[in-house]
């Protein structure tokens, strides 16, 4: 790498590399971009276009009191290609950010081929490249550079199917019902939701009635009995999971004293305690049976779901061991990584972190220093959380209000009006940031190759 040409390298075209590479190349840094689709497709894909939506359209929900409401506002300041691209080629969806796919898959394809400093090579990487390299290979990553990832990470790095469960945001817990205790009264640190024989009868009868999860053709569930799905307990017996997850041994009620028929289990998610996950409940139950399962629980009856179960193949790395929030690996200063590879879950978040995984690949190319958004910011406190999240069971995470600091509770303010205001907050810190922080590496013109947008990319 000269000091003229600063240089990196970023491996998949996806809505991570897309927005990684883009940025990058505006910063004034020249990217080799890997794509290995279609000399090499995978399971999932149909084309060799960039940003390929293989799962829904939608972006998700828009508006001031949405969480993902407000990445697409930080993306949107921030130039992001695939956000950008979602809004020229958006089709009418309510309240959500739905997109034309071909036509947006088009238009970041072209945005990021017709950039004079990115050089696409269609081809396959087996190892990890020289230099310094953004890692933006999403959930199929291909089995060579997966091996290779694992031989250089150790166990840390997780290639299997994502087992997860639901996520709640903790003011919806009626905290009437629910009490705090650790099994054998070792600690305080669980919420504890007591069933009663008739509540675990509606439970169990909802459960075994749930939809059971149809993988896609490139998808073979392997179900390891550590983390059996909930709904496949239930198919095996009435007190398979009272005997499991819900077991009530050891959680008398500290009031009465009184041992409940089951219980189920909350373990805090984040620091900041908003958001918590539903013990042993691992699920692949469609998002309608989940919510109606969940609400069944006592104390969850009106229970906000941050993130829903999912059980699926996902290639991701366990990010609270391995990352900085600047999307670095401690101990491969070189190396970054975005999207799902990262820990993140959807397409907005998978593009939002390849943006910053780009912008501070090429800040370390040009010897500036890496860069973290405000934690009011949805983008900051998304990092935020893979960097610093118990990594003890790591799971993928979206956008949701519980990453990034809670609006004091006021009489007579509503959580819609709470919400507005954290968006409010958020979007001014991050086009703050942006203006100041953020903007220490200007793009430079090079002599000879005009502005971005210009000639067609090289083809090596």
């Amino acid at each position: 790498m000269s000091e003229t040409h600063p240089r990196i390298t970023v491996v998949g075209a996806g809505m991570a590399g897309s927005d990684a590479a883009l940025a990058a190349a505006r910063l004034g840094v020249e990217v080799d971009l890997f794509e290995m689709r279609p000399k090499r497709m995978t399971p999932a894909h149909h084309s060799g276009d960039f940003a390929e939506l293989v799962c829904s359209n939608s972006f998700g929900g828009e508006g001031e009191s949405n969480a993902k409401g407000l990445l697409q506002a930080e993306m949107l300041a921030a130039g992001g290609v695939v956000m950008t691209s979602a809004h020229a080629c958006r089709l009418p969806a309510g309240g959500a950010l739905a997109v034309d796919r071909e036509a947006f898959s088009r238009r970041v394809t072209d945005s990021v081929r017709s950039h004079p400093d990115i050089t696409v090579h269609n081809q396959e990487l087996a190892d990890v490249p020289e230099g310094i390299v953004v890692l933006a290979t999403g959930p199929l990553t291909a089995d060579p550079l997966a091996d290779a990832l694992r031989e250089r990470l150790g166990t840390d790095f997780l290639g299997f199917y994502d087992a997860a469960a639901p996520v709640i945001d903790v003011d919806s817990v009626d905290m009437d019902i629910a009490f705090r205790k650790g099994r054998y009264g070792q600690s305080d640190d669980y919420l504890n939701l007591p069933f009663t024989k008739e509540a675990y009868d509606r439970f169990y009868a909802l459960l075994a009635a749930g939809r059971k999860h149809v993988p896609h053709d490139w998808e073979r569930l392997e179900f390891f009995e550590g983390c059996m799905p909930i709904e496949e307990l239930a198919r095996r017996g009435y007190d398979t999971p009272r005997f499991g997850p819900l077991k009530p041994v050891g959680l008398e009620r500290p009031d009465t004293g009184e041992r409940p028929f089951a219980v189920a289990q909350l373990r805090q998610e984040d620091a900041r305690g908003q958001m918590w996950s539903l013990v042993g409940f691992q699920t692949g139950l469609a998002w309608g049976d989940q919510k109606e399962v969940v609400r069944a629980i006592p104390g969850l009856q009106n229970a906000e779901i941050v993130r829903y179960g999912v059980m699926h193949r996902n290639t991701y790395l366990n990010a609270p061991r391995l990352l900085r929030p600047d999307l670095a690996f401690r101990e491969h200063r070189d190396w970054f990584t975005a999207g799902v590879l990262a820990g993140t879950e959807g397409y907005l978040e998978s593009s939002a972190t390849g943006w910053l995984a780009g912008t501070n690949a090429a800040r370390r190319a040009l010897g500036l220093e890496e860069v973290v958004p405000p934690e009011e910011s949805m983008l900051g406190g998304l990092v935020r959380f893979l960097s610093g999240a118990n990594p003890d069971g790591f799971q993928p995470m979206n956008a949701n209000w519980g990453l990034v600091p809670a609006v004091p509770k006021r009489k007579g303010v509503g959580k819609r009006e709470r919400r507005e205001a954290m968006y409010r907050r958020g979007l001014a810190a991050f086009r703050a940031w942006l203006e100041g922080e953020a903007s220490g590496a200007a793009p430079r013109a090079v002599a000879g190759r005009g502005a971005p947008g210009g000639a067609r990319t090289r083809e090596a």
